[in-house]
């Protein structure tokens, strides 16, 4: 069975919507919404409500003293704290269902001991960017949902809700199995949220990586970003949907979405990438 598929780029690259993708259809994004999380990060700390070297134990009460855990950490995923979070089994199939506010809180309490890596060294954590988002709804005293409807999506001309973690299930874009059947999807709306899940549409999705890596509406890419050579990125996936965004330092773009696993996505940004002319002028 054909892979539904939306190729969305700039000058250069063909729009490509097949197989049953819609582009106006919310679609989950997976770890792509870590951008979204860095970009509230930096708007809170360019208005002083935190800091980039905030202690996270400023932030948190339920921390111990002393982990050198700083929210530029969290950002960077230099922080020490492990990929997946530490919690209870929870049921196959699933692997954040069990991960909830008590879960989170009972990791914070113990951080010195689940940070397991090196502070300072490089290790990619999904808890990393739950505990980050729970430093920054902490601080705030506002929603996850209210720093991105409030902090990102005004300044790039998107309305509250674009980007959410519960957009309207009749506009859900989601894998099907055999028959046809909607295949489970796994549950990513407790303390994992900042680190996975959120929705967009491949419209708005391009609306927002044009904001903010190629007019930088916010300046500079903010942390949560990945950045090669000449290219920033990121990707995300979740039980059978998986996405890349990314832009050139030459100008070109793409977002792309699939209902398939990542490693195909990937493959499929590469090549857009390599074919796609440069802007005239610009190498």
């Amino acid at each position: 069975m054909p892979t539904p598929i939306c190729l969305l780029g700039g000058a250069g690259i063909d729009d490509r919507v097949a197989h049953g993708h819609d582009p106006d259809r919310f679609v989950e994004i997976g770890s792509l919404s870590k951008v979204f999380t860095g970009t509230v990060l930096a708007q809170l700390a360019k208005d002083r409500v935190v800091e980039l070297d905030t202690p996270l134990e400023e932030c948190l009460d339920e921390v111990p003293a002393g982990t050198g855990i700083t929210l530029r950490h969290l950002a960077g995923h230099t922080s020490g704290l492990p990929r997946l979070p530490v919690h209870p089994a929870g049921p196959p199939g699933d692997p954040y269902a069990a991960f909830t506010e008590q879960a989170l809180r009972a990791s914070l309490r113990e951080l010195d001991r689940v940070a397991t890596g090196r502070l300072g060294q490089e290790e990619y954590s999904n808890l990393g960017y739950a505990v980050l988002g729970h430093a920054l709804t902490t601080a705030t005293g506002r929603s996850y949902q209210q720093l991105v409807d409030e902090l990102v999506l005004p300044p790039l001309g998107l309305e509250a809700g674009a980007v959410t973690s519960s957009p309207p299930r009749e506009r859900r874009l989601i894998p099907r199995g055999l028959f046809g059947r909607p295949r489970p999807l796994w549950t990513m709306t407790g303390p994992i949220l900042p680190a996975g899940g959120l929705w967009s549409t491949c419209r708005t999705l391009s609306r927002a990586v044009t904001g903010l890596l190629v007019e930088r509406r916010l300046g500079p890419p903010a942390p949560g970003w990945r950045r090669g050579s000449s290219l920033t990125w990121h990707d995300g996936a979740t039980r059978g949907s998986s996405v890349v965004a990314a832009a050139h330092d030459d100008g070109r773009w793409v977002v792309l979405h699939r209902l398939g696993g990542l490693a195909g996505t990937e493959k499929l940004a590469r090549k857009v990438f390599l074919t796609a002319p440069a802007p005239h002028g610009r190498t």
